[in-house]
Parts: structure tokens; sequence; C-alpha cells
């Protein structure tokens, strides 16, 4: 028996599960998919969202300031890249201006430091590749960058080594309520739990549904992005938004914290929960919107294009509460932007939830420090020298475009919550994340996956499931 279980790990469920860890309790986390962030999170636009865009009476305005101030001491705590880049609202219009000053106001009822409104001269000095028809600004010194599935993985360690139990490839079938406590029924066995904590994503409906008549309602939201190669990634230094106009909401242009260029998301509502494709449509979409806030787009620089969901409530704000109609089940659903800048606040507000149903004890034993992966490409060549001669296998680099060593893989894979599969070892090294996108590296990660986990070659997946990499041998060698 768990005093809680956590359905679905996500960057919610994960930051729900470490904060539960520092209290005296039994916590699992229940995931449909093969790993953690393999949802919504895995795909998104990588942005710490200053706070200034929801309104102040919403959760959303409420959370968001509160959890971009909380990423600091998270990201030295945990070991996960993030910086402060700041952000840029851009205005086309002088007729417009007014509405800068509107959200300006807007981010200051919403507790958000040092926003200021920026001249075109300040904004040229401050980015130079800016569009001509630019003529003011929105700037707030906050906004940052951080890579999504990173933070989520080193969530989940740290979970894990603080005692969390991580149950993958189980997919939630029912959830039954009897004698005080909730049996969850999965496709691979039954968890039992004092508390049921939703945080299924753009699956948090079907979940609720399962257990309450007061109805909720998720609709997967589809944006597609363009990813650029890390050439192009100076071309702006902010996240640079643009201010809607009687065209549109527009896109956004940032740098990601491992040095690419990043454009998009458009919006479309979707039915299908795992319809991840891009279209022509889409993307060309994107790009020409993009045209409005930077002078040139390095078309050439192009390595990927991709979808990621995001579950959009039609109240449009988070939901963060224990279901009306059965005790101890707790919603934390429709976590759309600015969901990943709020997760640490949406973990605390969650956890306060908890604490009032059970009263924990404090975990003396919580530990809130992990540590990543060594990155080669990071070192100094004395700090290269020094690791390889501790370990040859950091001498061996087996993704040339991002410069991943076999001794980041091998790490990957041992760890704590360790890699199984192709997308697993991507997202904890960037292997195959480079400008030729795996194309020389996947058979050599394969062989390594192999090796380290003692199964065939046969058997190693994409990201787990039926997504098996090889169907055969083409010869037989003695």
């Amino acid at each position: 028996m768990f005093d809680v279980a956590i359905i679905g790990a996500g960057v919610i469920g994960c930051s729900i599960a470490r904060e539960l860890t520092r209290y005296k309790l039994e916590v699992c986390i229940i995931e449909k998919k093969s790993d953690v962030a393999e949802g919504t999170t895995k795909a998104n636009s990588a942005i710490v969202h200053a706070g200034y865009d929801a309104e102040p009476e919403s959760l959303m305005g409420k959370l968001n300031a509160k959890g971009n101030s909380m990423f600091d001491k998270l990201s030295e705590e945990l070991d996960f890249p993030f910086k402060r880049n700041g952000s840029l609202v851009l205005c086309f219009d002088k007729e417009d201006i007014d509405k800068l000053y509107n959200i300006k106001a807007r981010g200051e009822k919403n507790k958000v430091p040092g926003l200021r409104i920026l001249s075109r001269e300040e904004l040229i000095k401050m980015e130079p590749n800016l569009s001509d028809g630019i003529v003011a600004a929105l700037y707030a010194s906050t906004g940052g960058i951080v890579c999504p599935y990173e933070m989520t993985i080193a969530l989940a360690e740290n979970a894990y080594d603080n005692g969390a139990k991580f149950y993958f490839d189980n997919g939630v079938t029912e959830i039954e309520k009897n004698n005080g406590y909730f049996k969850v029924k999965t496709d691979k066995g039954d968890y039992k739990a004092k508390i049921v904590i939703n945080a299924a994503g753009v699956y948090a409906d079907d979940i609720n549904n399962m257990v309450s008549q007061n109805k909720i309602h998720i609709i997967p939201r589809k944006g597609e992005y363009c990813l650029f190669d890390k050439a192009a990634g100076k071309m702006v230094k902010s996240t640079v938004f643009q201010l809607p106009t009687k065209l549109g909401k527009g896109v956004l242009i940032t740098p990601t914290v491992d040095g690419n260029l990043l454009i998009g998301p458009n919006a479309t509502d979707i039915e299908e929960k795992e319809s991840l494709i891009t279209t022509e449509e889409g993307l060309n979409d994107i790009l020409n919107k993009a045209k409005m806030s930077i002078k040139q787009i390095p078309m050439r620089q192009v390595i990927t294009s991709f979808a990621g969901l995001r579950a959009h409530r039609p109240e449009h704000d988070f939901l963060v509460s224990e279901a009306c109609d059965v005790s101890n089940f707790i919603n934390v659903a429709g976590i759309e932007s600015p969901g990943l800048s709020s997760a640490p606040a949406i973990a605390e507000l969650t956890v306060g939830i908890v604490k009032e149903k059970l009263n924990p004890e404090v975990n003396k034993d919580f530990n809130p420090i992990r540590k990543g992966i060594p990155k080669f490409r990071e070192m100094s060549n004395e700090e290269r020298k020094g690791l390889i001669a501790k370990n040859s296998s950091y001498g061996k680099i087996i993704c040339r475009c991002e410069t991943v060593t076999e001794g980041e893989i091998i790490n990957a894979i041992r760890r704590s919550l360790g890699a199984r599969t192709l997308d697993g070892v991507k997202r904890r090294t960037r292997a195959g994340m480079g400008r030729c996108q795996s194309g020389f590296c996947s058979t050599k990660i394969v062989e390594i996956l192999s090796r380290e986990l003692n199964i065939s070659p046969m058997e190693i997946t994409k990201y787990g499931g039926d997504s098996k990499l090889l169907i055969g041998r083409n010869k037989k060698i003695k």
C-alpha cells in the first residue's frame, strides 16, 4: 500500500514526486510509457516564462512568477541546464504600444520583477538581428530557457534516490475506490494507494473521468516547431515573442540552452492524443510569422522539425484540486503553458493538499542534490584528459555532432532510472540530436545498449513498446 500514487511521469508528476519525498511517505509514479518525459514534456518551447501573460486572478497568474523564481536553486541542486536570457514582447505598430503597458501592468500584478518598456534604439543594441518593423518591446529580465526533459530526468532521479518507486509501461485501465483506498489497475498490475494524484497530461480527463462524476475535458493542442543547427544559435540572445495583432498571436524565436535556435509553435486543436505529425502548411505558417521578428531566417540551418501536444482545458487555467465528489483524488490537469515554468510551484501546491490529508513527518534523510552526467563537450582539454585517465570509455566519441562519448552513454544507462531505449540515451546525453540527427551514431548506441542491458540488439527500441529498430539479420557471420 502506497501513501501516494502519481499517474504520469512528466515534469509535473516528477516535480510532485520529488517534493513528496521530503516527507516520510511511500510514493510511486505510474507511467504508461517506457521512460519519464515521454509526453508533453519532451516537445515544447523549453521556455521559463517570466509570468506577465496570465490573468492575475487565475492559477496560472498566481503560480508562474513563483515557479520562475524557484528555478535557480532547483537547477543548482539537480544539475540541469537553465539560463536567464530574458524575454521580449515585440510591438510592430506605434498604436499598439499601449498594449505593452497593459501587459506590463498585468505582470506587475503577478509580481514579476524588472519589467521595462524598451524603445527601438534600445532593442537594436540588445538584439541587432531584429527586423526593421519593430517599434518597441516589453523586456522581462527574469525570462529563461531550460531543457525540459533533462530537468524532468533530474527530478525523477532525485525522487527515486530519495525513495520513490517508478513503474513504467503501466497504462492505467481502471481506478477503484473502496475501504478508504484506491486500487489503480494497469495493463501490468494493480497498485493500492491512500491518495491518487492525476498528472496524466493530455490523458488527465480520461483518468479523472474513471472515478469522478464531475467530468473534465482536455483538448490536445498541437504545436509545430523548427529546430536550427547551433550555427544559427546566436541569431537572438533573448526569447522573442510577438505582441498579438489582428493577424494572430504570432510565434516565438529563442535560443536553446544547448545553443540551437528554435522557432514555433502554432496552435491546432486536434482529437487524437498521440498525433505528432508535422505538416508543410503548419511549418510554413510558423516560419512566415517568424519573418516579422528577425531580418533573415537561416533556412539552410534547419536540422529537424517536430510537434508537441499541450493539455488545454476550455477554461484555460490549471486545475489543481481534490475532486469535489471523490476524497483523496487530486487532479493536476490542464497544465499547458506556462506549466513548465510553474512546475515547482504546482508541486508545492499539490503537496500542500497531501500534507493536509496525511500530516506526514519530515524526511530528515532527504537529499536534494543530484549530479548529472559529465558533459565531455563542455570540458577543457585538461578536464578531458583527467576524465579519460580515470575511465578510458570517455576517450571514445560516439556522437560526433554533439561530442558525446561512450562513457556518457554508459553512465546514462547505468545510473538511477537509467536509459533503456535509443531516445532515453538521446535525452540524457544529446547523442543523436546534432546536425545528422543520429544518422551515424544510432547503430553504435544500439550496440552499447545491447551490451549494457545484456539483451539482443533485436530487442532495443527507439522509445519502448513496439518501436523496435531492427527486424532481422541480412547475413549471418560465423
